[in-house]
């Protein structure tokens, strides 16, 4: 049976676990849900901790995308309003919250991501998407802009974590085999157990996809596995294994007229450079917890190791070595007849970037055209304070402190030394407040600023004064529930000074990272969720819509004056209406809409048409084992721009458009015991 987010965050809101934070302190038990010594909180408990967020915040169960073709990050995060995903091929998109890194033609940045709250960003900032599994998942936390202090995040973004099962939430079996068009095909099987404090899960999956576009295939294995085991009801530990490999093909950008006219086609260049991205990774981790009365504290440690072999404008051969620490601690207590929350915590993340770089001869090693070792450093400190001045209004303040270094040592001097080494300082406060206005419904706002250190990809030792993007942003907000209806709603304003922008230059070469001077992304996001009953037997309609609306533009640019910023729709509607049956079948249509222009460049000479798409899911829960679910995607076989890689100026033929996926249809049959 499928559940939103927004259904899942009603219920918490008017859950009792939730509406003890409004009683007097001498009939509350101490709670920390944020930490708890499995290592890894429960759905509801995850639930019940993210709502006391001052800001836009979801949390979206797998209740609301296992039993569906789910294939990548965006049938996970559709329906979170604030959040733009973009496919470009395969299983890889990009995802902007807030305006986040809109700009990025490959790489992912302005955006935490978090695999079990550890991190998945390299150590320079740059993440991306295609080594997760979507359908591993228990549930998915998504903090949207400045509310991303619960880890020490400090990105425009905000923050995703993806959270994995356990022995203790899971089946011992769990099976599922996917196929449909253009030659996808993907099988996983996971199991998990408990043996007195010890318990255990692991996952596996395997995919294989021909690809809508010429020279876009791919396949892919990934592995998730931990193990836990509780020393005491106030000590437990949880040890993490994720390992991936994926091979995918890339058809490259191409000009508006063939994205629109020969929307399988690739990029001609790109297929006679035969260019790919192959990627090995391992990650390991730890985490261990701890209650000490009114106080509840994490610790652990992490080592993360990627390999990628990237024949593209060049050939790209090189290793990441990432490893780090930290600690986190949550103190809930009262002083003065007052309750106080408090979480602080620090965060060491070093690495390094082992990089040769060759001319690319269909996709063979040529002559070593660049070689060089970059080293990361960051170690913040964070805190974030609750005072309860009432028992349903909470005062927040909190602060994040880096100090962060990027020191290059340049192997290739026969175009000369490009080593060198920038530090950066930086710090970012947040101010807050909170107000349970009643059962069910809470009102929020919050000031908060952040900064982010440009990635080595931006040139950031050789690049003369490019500086750390910061910002400002401000929001106000409310979510709750009444009757039948439940909402999430949000309103923001960012004020950013030297936006780092990623602007295509040309076939040959990877974009060139600037600061944009001055800019403001200003937007709403807005989500719905009704369930309405229809019959006396249970049957009921099941509404569910995010609409995001994304003002940004330039403010007084000496080249741009107050153009657009490019790269997302300004409107974005998500909408789906399902019929279920209690029998356990369930089907209906669902639409994604930007129905208006948006721009592909800063000049604002070169637009991107709107669009709509329909769609179609149906699915049936066999007893209480089997389930089936099948989805129709783009069944107008609508042609339409899904992702452009941003320039400065563009002409009619710049080659910067992903062209969208056409007609699909993909299904599935999952099983469990």
């Amino acid at each position: 049976m499928k559940i939103s987010y927004l259904a899942l965050t009603a219920s918490l809101l008017a859950s009792p676990a939730l509406a003890q934070d409004r009683v007097p302190e001498n009939e509350r038990r101490v709670r920390s849900d944020d930490i708890v010594v499995t290592a890894t909180p429960t759905t509801e408990q995850a639930g019940a901790a993210i709502q006391r967020t001052p800001g836009g915040v979801a949390i979206v169960p797998d209740t609301a995308f296992k039993n569906t073709p789910v294939q990548h990050i965006k049938d996970i995060l559709g329906y979170v309003p604030g959040v733009i995903t973009q496919t470009r091929m395969g299983d890889d998109a990009r995802v902007s919250i807030r305006g986040s890194g809109l700009s990025r033609a490959y790489g992912i940045r302005g955006i935490a991501l978090y695999l079990d709250g550890v991190p998945m960003n390299t150590s320079d900032g740059l993440v991306d998407f295609f080594e997760i599994d979507p359908s591993a998942y228990r549930y998915v936390e998504v903090y949207r802009g400045g509310n991303a202090l619960r880890y020490g995040a400090n990105a425009l973004g905000g923050a995703i974590n993806l959270v994995t099962p356990t022995g203790r939430d899971t089946s011992p079996l769990d099976a599922r085999i996917d196929g449909g068009s253009f030659g996808y095909i993907k099988g996983q099987a996971s199991t998990g157990g408990v043996s007195g404090d010890f318990d255990w899960f692991a996952t596996i999956s395997a995919q294989s996809n021909d690809g809508y576009r010429d020279h876009s295939n791919g396949n892919a294995i990934r592995g998730n596995a931990n193990v836990g085991y509780r020393f005491s009801d106030k000590v437990g530990t949880r040890f993490y294994v994720t390992a991936a490999r994926t091979n995918q093909h890339i058809p490259g950008e191409v000009s508006k007229a063939s994205a629109l006219n020969a929307p399988r086609a690739a990029n001609p260049v790109w297929v006679a450079q035969d260019q790919q991205r192959n990627v090995e990774s391992v990650r390991i981790s730890n985490k261990t917890s701890f209650a000490l009365g009114d106080t509840a504290l994490e610790v652990g440690a992490f080592y993360n190791w990627r390999h990628v072999d990237h024949p593209i404008f060049q050939y790209l051969d090189f290793t990441v070595d990432d490893y780090g620490l930290f600690a986190r601690v949550v103190d809930d207590r009262t002083i003065g007849g007052l309750r106080n929350r408090l979480v602080a915590g620090a965060n060491l993340h070093n690495g390094t970037i082992d990089t040769n770089q060759y001319v690319n001869a269909a996709a063979t090693k040529g002559a070593l055209a660049a070689s060089m070792v970059d080293k990361s450093r960051n170690l913040s400190f964070y805190a974030e304070d609750s005072l309860f001045v009432l028992p349903d209004l909470a005062l927040v303040a909190g602060v994040q402190y880096l100090d962060a270094s990027r020191d290059r040592r340049d192997r290739f001097l026969s175009n000369g030394d490009q080593s060198g080494r920038k530090d950066f300082s930086l710090w970012s406060p947040k101010f807050g407040l909170l107000w349970d206005a009643r059962s069910g419904v809470q009102l929020f706002a919050n000031i908060s600023r952040s900064a982010e250190v440009p990635s080595y990809d931006a040139n950031v030792i050789t690049a003369v004064n490019l500086k750390p993007q910061r910002a400002t942003t401000y929001e106000i907000g409310t979510r709750g529930a009444s009757g039948v209806l439940h909402w999430d709603v949000s309103l923001y304003r960012s004020e950013i000074r030297d936006e780092l922008q990623c602007l295509t230059t040309g076939p040959f070469s990877a974009c060139s990272i600037i600061n944009a001077g001055r800019t403001v992304h200003q937007g709403i996001e807005a989500g719905l969720d009704a369930t309405i009953p229809v019959s006396a037997s249970g049957d009921t309609l099941v509404l569910t819509a995010a609409y995001t609306y994304s003002d940004f533009n330039f403010d007084g640019d000496p080249n741009y004056g107050n153009n657009e910023l490019p790269g997302i729709p300004k409107h974005y509607l998500r909408a789906e209406l399902l019929y279920k049956q209690a029998s356990g079948f369930s089907a209906g249509p669902n639409i994604e809409w930007a129905p208006g222009h948006y721009f592909a460049d800063n000049a604002n000479s070169l637009k991107v048409d709107p669009y709509a798409l329909l769609n179609l899911k149906a699915g049936f829960d066999l007893a209480e084992h089997w389930s089936l679910y099948v989805e129709g995607r783009n069944l107008t076989d609508k042609h339409y721009i899904a992702t452009v890689a941003i320039a400065g100026v563009a002409g009619a033929d710049a080659e910067i458009f992903n062209p969208g996926t056409g007609r699909a249809v993909f299904g599935g049959v999952r099983f469990t015991w």
